[in-house]
């Protein structure tokens, strides 16, 4: 037996939110089996938990889309017991169960080996937030966005993705520009390396389809009027990595930055990503994170802890990342 945060489901279709005592024997199907040290907060996760968003596919469901710990059984040659390993998105959490319970069932082909830079802790303090960050980053160098281009913007610069990526840039030589919509965050963002602090309202009323040409790249984790004011204050040839909707789904922009300037809008998909990639990224993580900066922006949480967690996150009452503790 062991406790898993489960979402439930009654007949006349209220959620229920509870740690429950669960037999391994209810775990999915899947070659491997981990034991869950560590989880993380995700936006995802709160959407699903709190009922906020339509994320869960089928009930009972054991939510978190992230989760790092130790192989206990495996009959996949690519794992044995002993491994350290992580896993980020692939759909747990929405339609197999996730890491926000002590043991975890998946295939081995949706697990990443656990680099040694990183404990399982710190692997979850960046989560799928630190991985996206790092998928964005890859993104702007492989287009050919240097330090020497000129300035990056990081929309939503207080929430996971933002915040790590702003330490990520600056760790780079990057000057990065964070956009918030808390002025409370000032210090916090720049102890994490950014050079400017813009607030969210400039970003958040419709634009022209031009606006002063400030950016060389982007990393935009709102979508929405956001994502449509960024594209249009691009330099000519920027780049915009888009990640995230916290602002909305639609897209109000023109085709101006794109026709006019030669503006790239790079998708970034965390959840499928292939496998060579995610290792990729988070081989990168290894060489750049700093753990001491990183520990700063961390709260520790138990699992008892996340359904209140998970609704002070989409109120706004969170900032940085949050570890949830299951060994």
């Amino acid at each position: 037996m062991f406790d898993a945060l489960l979402i439930e489901k009654s007949p006349d279709g209220q959620q229920s939110v509870h740690v429950r005592q669960v037999d391994e024997t209810s775990l999915p199907d899947g070659d491997v089996t981990v034991r869950v040290e560590w989880s993380t907060l995700n936006y995802k996760d709160a959407l699903a938990i709190t009922g906020r968003g339509p994320i869960i596919r089928q009930f009972p469901m054991a939510p978190g889309v992230d989760f790092a710990g130790v192989v206990e059984k495996s009959s996949n040659s690519a794992y044995a017991p002993g491994d350290r390993v992580l896993l980020n998105g692939w759909g747990v959490g929405e339609k197999h169960w996730g890491g926000l319970a002590q043991k975890a069932r998946v295939p081995a082909a949706w697990l990443t080996p656990l680099p040694s830079a990183f404990s399982t802790r710190s692997a979850m303090a960046l989560g799928t937030a630190g991985y996206t960050a790092m998928l964005c980053i890859l993104a702007l160098q492989q287009q050919g966005v240097t330090k020497e281009s000129g300035p990056v913007i990081v929309t939503g610069a207080s929430g996971g993705v933002g915040s790590v990526a702003v330490m990520l840039l600056a760790r780079l030589g990057y000057h990065v520009a964070a956009v918030t919509g808390r002025e409370t965050e000032r210090d916090h963002l720049t102890h994490l390396g950014a050079a400017e602090i813009l607030p969210r309202e400039d970003f958040s009323k419709p634009g022209k389809p031009l606006e002063k040409a400030r950016w060389a790249g982007a990393v935009d984790v709102a979508g929405g009027q956001v994502l449509a004011n960024v594209c249009a204050s691009m330099k000519p040839g920027g780049v915009v990595t888009a990640c995230g909707l916290a602002a909305g789904m639609d897209f109000p922009a023109t085709v101006a930055p794109f026709i006019l300037r030669g503006v790239t809008l790079v998708g970034i998909d965390s959840v499928m990503c292939d496998h060579d990639r995610r290792v990729k990224a988070w081989d990168a993580l290894a060489k750049l994170v700093d753990v001491e900066k990183l520990e700063s922006q961390t709260k520790e949480i138990s699992l008892r802890d996340v359904s209140e967690s998970a609704a002070a996150l989409l109120d706004g009452k969170l900032h940085g990342r949050v570890v949830v503790k299951l060994d």
